[in-house]
């Protein structure tokens, strides 16, 4: 299938136009800004499938709404029309066509065009009234409070908040661009379309977010990233970040025994550290009331010594880097691990809880 891509080069282009080229039965054709009429006419023959997403937000003079928006949506249905095919068209409109603005005018008289192709031809269309998008690539400074607000914050620049409890209704450009396949693929009936996926904010609560992110570098306390809302702005926010920045320091305690670094803390389910211990080195002989931990040996070789703290009774483990497996210390078990091998040894540990220095839940105790 060959698909036209206008307005390729724009935020909503680059990210579609990478995920059509990731699927080997398409092959993407781009109309960008600064080809002529002809050209436009001469892509739609060769398509297969439309997406219509040029257009202008931001112009210098009101007038090139209507020749960026109506007047170019316009020419694309007679090209369509011109081609004596059936070529399936999407459109990116804009909640704003629902405005008596001169932007809300211009994208519902470019709906009127498509309506029209569609009630004449027969020819498929399916048109997004979308309200702002935010995602990877988006130009900040432009129309995306969220652009705005990640790259600010990346760069160290003040945000400005005029309104803090004001709504604002976002949509995850990943989800647009999962929404259009679907729609090339299946070719649904009806004209309007709507992304299933639409979050609300206020813009205080998006600042609020925004700026957590900015500080898990440096408290280590990472915010729940895995899915919805909070997932989409994360990889939006970090999506801004330089290469310089991509790495970042961790602290690290270090004695005689080796080395101990705390990598990530989360608000409800413990945290994430490693430690290292040089040849013949004892860590931990210790006990916990409710707190449990999770090790694995990464590298070396390690014996783990627990305790019954009331009855006294033993138990040994030896694992080592090479064989992939989690040693788990258990409530009012006594445990240390030794570096019974000859190198280095390295440990992951998960903790089920952050730890406390004021309620450490950890009591020494001698598994002699």
């Amino acid at each position: 299938m060959k698909i036209l891509v206008t307005g390729a080069n724009g935020f909503i282009g680059k990210n579609l136009t990478v995920r059509l080229r990731e699927n080997d039965d398409f092959e993407v054709m781009t109309f960008i800004r600064g080809e002529t009429q002809a050209v436009l006419v001469e892509k739609v023959a060769q398509s297969d499938f439309i997406v219509h997403l040029a257009g202008v937000n931001r112009p210098e003079h009101s007038s090139e709404f209507v020749t960026g928006n109506a007047d170019l949506t316009r020419s694309l249905c007679e090209a369509v029309r011109s081609s004596n095919r059936v070529i399936p068209v999407i459109y990116t409109s804009s909640t704003q066509a629902e405005s008596d603005n001169d932007y809300g005018k211009s994208k519902r008289g470019a709906e009127q065009a498509l309506q029209q192709l569609a009630d004449e031809h027969q020819n498929p269309v399916y048109i997004y009234r979308l309200p702002n998008i935010f995602g990877k690539w988006c130009r900040p400074n432009y129309n995306s409070v969220v652009a705005t607000f990640c790259y600010n914050l990346v760069h160290s620049i003040p945000i400005q908040i005029h309104d803090a409890n004001a709504v604002i209704n976002l949509v995850y450009v990943d989800d647009v661009i999962s929404e259009f396949l679907q729609v090339i693929q299946r070719q649904p009936t009806g004209i309007l379309q709507a992304v299933k996926t639409i979050y609300q904010i206020t813009i205080g609560d998006l600042a609020k977010q925004l700026q957590a992110f900015r500080q898990c570098r440096i408290s280590l306390l990472v915010e729940p990233v895995g899915a919805g809302l909070v997932r989409a702005l994360y990889s939006t926010y970090i999506s801004y970040l330089s290469p310089t920045d991509f790495a970042y320091s961790l602290t690290k305690f270090e004695d005689a025994r080796g080395v101990f670094v705390e990598v990530l803390k989360t608000k409800d389910c413990g945290q994430f550290s490693y430690f290292t211990a040089h040849p013949g080195v004892t860590r931990g002989g210790h006990y916990h009331h409710s707190k449990t931990e999770k090790f694995i040996v990464l590298k070396g070789e390690a014996r783990f010594r627990f305790k019954h703290i009331v009855s006294g009774e033993l138990a040994e483990i030896y694992t080592c880097g090479t064989t992939p497996q989690v040693v788990e210390t258990i409530p009012g078990w006594a445990h240390d691990i030794t570096n019974v091998g000859s190198d280095e040894m390295v440990v992951m540990l998960w903790a089920n809880e952050i730890f406390d220095r004021t309620h450490p839940d950890t009591i020494n105790s001698t598994l002699k």
